[in-house]
């Protein structure tokens, strides 16, 4: 009968006098949890994801688009200043927001 090979058996033989190098885990306070890859996870579904990466930051604030990989959602977001910069002075409302990576909305009206 076939057997599955186990992963610690199949990593590269560790210096002489040494046994297999435990894999490293840095909880970040308030932040995720930052583990040596490769890496998977199996999440509450039941499926894996897998990432290649050398070093993977888990979500732990469940805030993350990109969950279970963290995407920065749990720092706090700090208001922009008002537009004259005096305090106590009103400033309009926010407006439309540009997507994640700096791109403009694509529906300006104002060119």
């Amino acid at each position: 009968m076939p057997s599955t090979p186990d992963p610690e058996r199949t990593r590269p033989p560790a210096p002489a006098g040494e046994g297999p190098r435990p894999r490293r885990v840095r909880v970040e306070r308030g932040g995720p949890v930052l583990v040596e890859g490769p890496v998977e996870i199996t999440l509450d579904d039941g499926t894996t994801v897998r990432s290649d990466r050398f070093t993977v930051a888990v979500c732990t604030c469940r805030r993350s688009r990109t969950y279970p990989w963290c995407d920065t959602s749990h720092r706090p977001r700090e208001r922009a200043a008002p537009a004259s910069g005096r305090p106590g002075e009103p400033h309009a409302p926010d407006g439309p927001r540009a997507p994640a990576g700096g791109h403009e909305p694509e529906d300006r009206t104002d060119r």
